[in-house]
């Protein structure tokens, strides 16, 4: 994601915030609550995704269509559901924005539809490296050989991770 600047931000009001969640949950099922408060800022930059402050933490981030948590939202609040494992050759790549390739994948949570946002995590600890969009459905990932499966659209010391407020 290319380098992008903050123009304002503005609290949500909660009619808002309850839609906002009501997306999250969507995505991510009854984890959305551990995202719940009374103050949600909205971010108002030229990224192409909008991103949301959760009690001063830029936690979420969505799109006309989904809203999902940021990286740091999913290490602060980790979520089982859309997960997308990467063994440990492909960490260094996908930490730096590489999408998700096939041959490096060596789990998927059967909750992942194409077309929507997916965590990459790796395989040891479960950390968080990538937030990206699934290119398949998880039962097509599962057969595919070889390929891109996840695009990457947010990583670890992207301008979303180091985004201070």
């Amino acid at each position: 994601m290319s380098k992008f600047t903050v123009k304002k931000r503005h609290v949500i009001r909660k009619s808002q915030i309850a839609r906002l969640l009501d997306k999250l949950a969507e995505e991510i099922g009854p984890s959305a609550e551990l995202f719940r408060s009374d103050r949600i800022e909205r971010v108002e930059t030229d990224a192409p995704v909008g991103i949301y402050l959760v009690d001063k933490k830029p936690l979420l981030m969505a799109t006309d269509t989904w809203t999902f948590p940021t990286l740091r939202g999913l290490v602060e609040h980790p979520v089982p559901e859309r997960r997308v494992v990467v063994d440990t050759g492909a960490v260094r790549f996908v930490a730096n924005g590489a999408d998700a390739m096939r041959p490096g994948i060596v789990s998927i949570s059967p909750d992942i539809r194409a077309g929507r946002p997916v965590q990459v995590v790796e395989e040891r600890y479960g950390k968080p490296l990538a937030v990206g969009i699934a290119l398949f459905d998880a039962a097509d990932m599962e057969q595919q050989e070889k390929g891109k499966s996840v695009r990457s659209i947010h990583y670890v010391g992207d301008d979303i991770w180091n985004l201070e407020i």
